[in-house]
């Protein structure tokens, strides 16, 4: 596998992510200032400068032409992708955690922390393509407060937010292990399910958002039907997982994570499990990994085409790899079924742990 290493940032990466069609990947970090790589070259088209905090998350549209970032300076901006001018800014209460935007590119949804008295909320803004971006409104057309639990009396943090389907519903997880829908028009929330033990740390969709999967951190990534919200499969590590994506080409599921980032620097590389790992989406069975980093991996996305993945890590470097052809034409094994005469053994055997 070959890599290219993007040294674009200054401290630790937060997020990577591809556009839609693949030929782009924006970075973001706690240096302030997002980037813009050509994703089959690793050259940096640009810079997205005018943030004084943390970018905790990013999203483009589907033809590239705007991005949205979310920052601990507690704004959400509006960036034209092809010029890196700021179009606007969205001023919130506290920090911004998260931002997506709706299918059709009309409207955004972000998350905020709690601030002082202030409580976390899910704000809706209206940005119609068709309206020049001077008279977009600077308040939401819609706020969902998110109170804290009646039973622990405790705030509940979202981490991250996503519109489902035709847009009929937003979907928000939480560091207390739930994920919740919310009724984009009435604010209404639609169901709260208990995922994780721990805080889930990321959760990221295939391509025509049919599955998607939620990393946390004790230690195991789940895999979800989105129709029913049922439980599918389970891909346990022996550490946090900070990050997992599901492969839009094969039946694979790749995993990132390692240990604290505070004991990172006691730590050799080996011992601290920084690498990627390769789970088989079906079987859950782990079957590769690639190393590199320095640093637990804060983030992964893999090309639409399926042809490279970008890791972003604590170290503060992006590394895009890219894969082999061995990689690319690999078949995954089928179980055989037993021929004529032959006992299924798996089903005549109890299996034993």
């Amino acid at each position: 596998m070959r890599p290219i290493l993007l040294k674009g940032h200054e401290r630790s990466i937060t997020v990577v992510k591809y556009n839609y069609d693949g030929d782009l990947l924006f970075t973001a970090s706690k240096d302030h200032v997002p980037s813009v790589w050509r994703s089959d070259t690793g050259d940096r088209l640009g810079t997205f400068n005018g943030h004084k905090g943390t970018i905790w998350d990013l999203d483009c549209d589907r033809f590239s032409n705007r991005l949205l970032t979310a920052s601990a300076d507690a704004t959400a901006r509006m960036w034209s992708c092809e010029t890196g001018e700021c179009l606007r800014t969205f001023a919130h209460r506290g920090p911004v955690r998260g931002v997506a935007w709706a299918e059709g590119s009309d409207m955004f949804a972000t998350i905020s922390d709690p601030f002082v008295e202030h409580n976390a909320q899910i704000s809706i803004y209206d940005v119609p393509q068709r309206e020049d971006d001077q008279d977009y409104a600077d308040t939401p057309r819609l706020e969902i407060d998110l109170p804290k639990d009646p039973t622990t009396n405790k705030r509940v943090n979202p981490t991250n937010i996503t519109w489902l389907n035709a847009n009929e519903a937003l979907f928000v997880t939480f560091d207390n292990g739930a994920f919740r829908l919310y009724d984009p028009i009435t604010g209404d929330e639609l169901e709260e399910i208990f995922a994780h033990d721990k805080k889930i740390n990321r959760v990221s969709f295939n391509r025509d958002k049919t599955l998607f999967i939620t990393s946390s951190a004790d230690f195991t990534a789940k895999l979800f039907d989105v129709v029913d919200l049922k439980h599918w499969k389970t891909y346990k590590t022996d550490r946090p997982v900070n990050d997992a994506v599901i492969s839009n080409t094969k039946d694979h599921i790749l995993l990132g994570g390692g240990q604290e980032a505070m004991s990172v620097t006691t730590t050799a590389g080996k011992v601290g499990k920084f690498e990627t790992r390769f789970f088989h989406l079906v079987y859950e069975e782990e079957f590769g990994t690639v190393k590199g980093h320095f640093g637990p991996i804060n983030a992964l996305d893999i090309n639409p085409n399926g042809l490279n993945y970008a890791s972003g890590a604590e170290d503060g470097y992006v590394r895009l790899h890219f894969f082999d052809k061995s990689y690319i034409d690999m078949k995954d094994p089928v179980p055989e079924e037993p021929e004529e005469g032959e006992e299924d053994v798996a089903a005549v055997e109890p299996q034993t742990e």
